[in-house]
């Protein structure tokens, strides 16, 4: 059996446009941004067109793009560059299923005094308005709310939740990371104040990505040093990967319908064979709001860490569910924070796929997912049933 990969939310491959628009800032235009001379204008050119690129996915303002060495910074830079503008801390409402990029920025928030209170998701994995809602208080200073799920590809109301923080008048920051290029978002119409994006997921190159900032905005820098990105991210820019970052946007925005359809199909496809082969699965998430290309089960009879070696094993790449701490399986948190049982938290894995899967990859993967269930504890699997 070939290798097969599944696991398309945790990266994907460099598309081979994205590359080739790379390879010549790595030789010949090789120059400092920075430099005066012809050399620095060629690159200088080609950040200035990503950026451009980028912008258009968002409708936004060319200006308004900040690039960072990806999502991660991109979240400390909109949390911390917003909390530096009070002297004292202050309130700041997030979920309790960020992704860690944003939920340990908040502890160390929290080291600073800051108060932060952390939003429980509904059974279905969503973020509520009336949640947020009840939360916000006169010291509330940023409310940050992801707008995919990273673990169940389920998609939160962010365009209800930035109306109501604009409404209160406090900035509003998403975690868009791994829906940037694969969903549509107009920033002209969602009033959100921060968008943090990533390349890797976009078939675009890992340690680049970058922070959407409205204009007007007081945002302080991470990175002090040079002037770059307007003062607000230090550093001498990675040319080659910002062109594959623009690239990559340019290409999602151009293909947004066809693979959202395409990969809406594969799941059905993949959902369809995989219940007749194991029909003790079950699927967690919003059932309609949820990322196309994203599944998140629960196997039910096997922990998450023990099917998806077996799956290595036999080539098939897969996420797992749960974090492995000492070599035993820990329930999925993201999972027991919905109230998921656990039973279903210890057994769940994500499964995403990709432009170049394909229906050949999942019928093999399918009869894989057959031997093993044949194979599973018919003690345990009758105990279930029942």
């Amino acid at each position: 059996m070939n290798r097969i990969y599944f696991d398309y939310s945790a990266s994907t491959p460099v598309d081979a446009s994205v590359l080739e628009r790379m390879l010549p800032y790595f030789r010949q235009d090789f120059g400092n941004p920075s430099s005066v001379h012809g050399f620095g204008r060629d690159t200088r050119i080609a950040i200035d067109t990503a950026r451009d690129q980028v912008a258009h996915v968002l409708n936004a303002s060319s200006g308004e793009i900040v690039f960072t060495s990806g999502g991660t910074e991109a979240d400390n830079l909109a949390l911390f560059g917003i909390a530096e503008n009070f002297s004292e801390p202050r309130h700041l409402i997030t979920s309790a299923i960020e992704h860690p990029a944003v939920l340990n920025t908040c502890k160390a928030l929290e080291r600073k005094g800051w108060q932060i209170t952390y939003l429980n998701p509904d059974l279905h994995g969503r973020i509520e308005v009336d949640a947020v809602n009840r939360e916000i208080r006169p010291d509330t200073a940023l409310i940050s709310i992801m707008h995919v799920n990273n673990e169940t590809g389920v998609i939160n109301p962010i365009s209800e939740i930035a109306e109501l923080a604009a409404l209160h008048g406090i900035p509003f920051h998403t975690d868009a990371v791994q829906s940037f290029g694969k969903l549509a978002i107009d920033i002209k119409r969602i009033p959100v104040t921060l968008l943090s994006f990533s390349a890797h997921k976009i078939y675009g190159p890992k340690g680049c990505g970058g922070l959407y900032v409205r204009g007007g905005t007081k945002l302080f820098p991470l990175l002090y040093g040079g002037h770059q990105e307007r003062d607000r991210r230090a550093g001498t820019e990675n040319t080659a990967a910002i062109a594959g970052l623009g690239c990559a946007a340019e290409l999602a925005q151009k293909s947004i319908e066809q693979d959202r359809a395409y990969l809406a199909n594969l799941s059905e496809y993949f959902w369809g064979k995989l219940k007749s082969v194991w029909p003790l699965v079950e699927l967690n998430g919003h059932r309609s709001e949820r990322l196309p290309g994203v599944l998140n089960l629960s196997f039910m009879i096997l922990d998450s860490v023990a099917l998806a070696t077996r799956l290595d094993v036999a080539g098939i790449a897969v996420s797992t569910g749960a974090a492995c701490s000492s070599g035993s399986p820990e329930p999925s948190k993201v999972l027991e924070t919905m109230g998921l049982p656990r039973e279903r938290s210890m057994t769940a894995l994500r499964i995403s796929f990709g432009r170049p899967t394909t229906t050949t990859d999942i019928d093999q993967a399918i009869e894989v997912f057959r031997k093993i269930y044949s194979t599973a504890p018919a003690p345990r699997k009758t105990a279930l049933a029942a």
